[in-house]
């Protein structure tokens, strides 16, 4: 190992450590008396109107993956926008290709209905 990464090395060791002595030390030290109201579900402050067991709908997980990759996208057409002028023609059909992948796939999601909440 070089010494430049011994320091990191040495770091990330002691940092292991720490979080596992007390990991360990709040287990060992930790209450443990389960009770009604401690496991109970928590609504508010309200009693729960339903079991909250039940599972999540596939549509609200699909959205959401959804948002997260166009949300991605977005962090990658800022830096694109700042620096448009300096980038030339591979730049711009490199980004203009990624767009057009990513608009076949928002058409394709909306023709197979993964947009409509029903």
């Amino acid at each position: 190992m070089s010494a430049e990464f011994l320091s990191i090395f040495i770091l990330l060791l002691f940092s292991i450590i720490l979080s596992t002595v007390i990991s360990g030390a709040s287990y060992i030290v930790g209450v443990k008396q389960p009770d009604s109201e401690k496991v109970s579900v928590y609504e508010c402050g309200f009693d729960p109107f339903e079991s909250s067991r039940i599972p999540f709908s596939v549509r609200f997980f699909l959205v959401g993956i959804l948002f997260m990759i166009f949300d991605l996208e977005i962090s990658f057409l800022f830096p694109w926008c700042v620096v448009y002028n300096q980038i030339g023609l591979f730049g711009f059909w490199t980004m203009y290709f990624f767009l057009v992948i990513l608009t076949v796939g928002l058409i394709y999601e909306w023709i197979k209905g993964g947009l409509g909440w029903e």
